[in-house]
């Protein structure tokens, strides 16, 4: 198997996909906020906390799988 379809490798993708998407939800919550939809926004950014949160985790997984 190529290297980079190691699993650490496929692992550090779907994680810059999970950042590539919270940085996607983030511009639509403030463009629905802007249009005067708060309660859409106070929804929308408690999944951006869950994602944020689980991020980091997901972070200190992959380093640790790398260092190995």
């Amino acid at each position: 198997m190529p290297d980079q379809y190691a699993h650490p490798d496929i692992l550090e993708k779907m994680y810059e996909n999970q950042l590539t998407l919270e940085a996607a939800l983030m511009e639509i919550t403030l463009w629905v906020e802007q249009r005067g939809s708060a309660d859409v926004g106070d929804n929308v950014r408690g999944a951006l906390h869950a994602i944020g949160e689980n991020a980091g985790h997901i972070k200190q997984g992959l380093a640790r799988l790398k260092s190995t």
